[in-house]
């Protein structure tokens, strides 16, 4: 990149190696402020100005926003007040991938002035408030978190529930980066974060509350923390899932059976929701065969529940590794050719990962 370079090719002062938004802006405002050089602007804390972000041609919306609130932190941590602030191509080179700020000192009069209404077509309509001082992040009103009540009180099933839970969040953290690689191959690279992400939000509830007795009350607790922290589809999909569970297992409906049934419910919902079925390489190909050998739960005395349980998850990582030879047809690998999708599917892994981690734990306790 080139430092100074003008809109016809002339050159510029300095070349350096491409750098992060805040870095290039201030080395700009360095150089247009220092002293040294014959044509810099006396600058000094407490100082009043405009500041004009010009696109040279190429750089998107999204872009100019960046170097706009970069140039804002850089002039503001110097004591400068930006009074007004013009984003925009004012001055462009054809697709020129560039930047250009100018400073204008300002005083009332000039104020009055440069705020004076114009027909000039191409002024911008400017906001006449002080853009320094501002507060760049707004509490919307209509923005709510789903509520959770923090009087649950404990019960019989809240240490096992809480040793699961934990279990379940050290695995995926711990997958975190074999679920990314996964990813890379046929979506976009992130499933193990937003594992990861869930398992930390988890993390952070588990350290501030107890584990309510009633499994369908923390099946609720978790499904908004995952609908808020998770991010991504798969938040929203295992939103869907604990909540159509939750109701399975209440207060004296917390037996195999009653679980089983809940598993089976929340993927249901997930397919009825998510639009994706068994077969079409998804998440849904580890926990639909692993929901149906669970639902033998509901015919099995207690005794077999674990032999049903170790068979389920057998089920589904059988699942999840059968998932590189099938056909995407739903989600992101659904749009990457068919011979270059041949990993199994992170969300498949991750819930196979899940349903071992909740085993472990039951055998644990053994």
């Amino acid at each position: 990149m080139e430092l100074g370079l003008g809109i016809h090719g002339e050159p510029g002062i300095q070349r350096s190696k491409v750098a992060s938004a805040d870095e290039v802006v201030k080395t700009m405002l360095d150089h247009m402020t220092n002293p040294d050089s014959q044509s810099h602007l006396p600058l000094s804390s407490g100082d009043a100005i405009v500041l004009c972000v010009n696109n040279l041609g190429a750089l998107s919306c999204l872009e100019m926003a960046v170097v706009t609130r970069a140039a804002l932190n850089c002039l503001e941590s110097r004591g400068v007040v930006v009074v007004r602030v013009m984003s925009g191509a004012f001055m462009t080179s054809l697709e020129m991938a560039g930047v250009s700020l100018t400073l204008m000192k300002i005083n009332p009069e000039v104020l009055r002035l440069f705020d004076a209404t114009t027909s000039a077509p191409a002024w911008p309509s400017l906001s006449s408030v002080c853009v320094s001082g501002r507060s760049y992040i707004i509490d919307s009103p209509f923005l709510t978190t789903r509520p959770q009540d923090d009087t649950h009180a404990e019960g019989p099933w809240s240490p096992m529930m809480r040793n699961a839970l934990e279990k379940i969040c050290s695995t995926l953290l711990d997958k975190q980066e074999e679920l990314n690689s996964l990813d890379r191959a046929a979506g976009d690279g992130d499933c193990g974060n937003t594992h990861a992400q869930a398992a930390r939000a988890i993390q952070d509830w588990l350290q501030d509350h107890v584990v309510p007795g009633c499994p369908g009350q923390l099946l609720s607790v978790l499904a908004g923390l995952v609908q808020e922290k998770m991010g991504g589809s798969s938040g929203a999909l295992y939103s869907l899932f604990l909540t159509a569970a939750a109701g399975h297992v209440t207060e004296g409906r917390s037996d195999a059976a009653s679980w089983a049934r809940a598993l089976h419910a929340g993927t249901q919902a997930m397919r009825r929701y998510g639009g994706a079925d068994p077969g079409d390489r998804t998440m849904l190909d580890a926990l639909c065969p692993a929901a149906d050998e669970l639902m033998k739960l509901t015919t099995t005395p207690p005794s077999g529940t674990m032999a049903v349980l170790q068979a389920a998850v057998q089920k589904a990582t059988s699942g999840a590794e059968a998932t590189r030879d099938l056909t995407a047809r739903a989600g992101r690998a659904s749009y990457i050719a068919a011979d270059r999708v041949t990993l199994p599917d992170p969300g498949a892994v991750a819930v196979a990962a899940i349903l071992r981690a909740v085993m472990e734990t039951l055998e644990e306790q053994k």
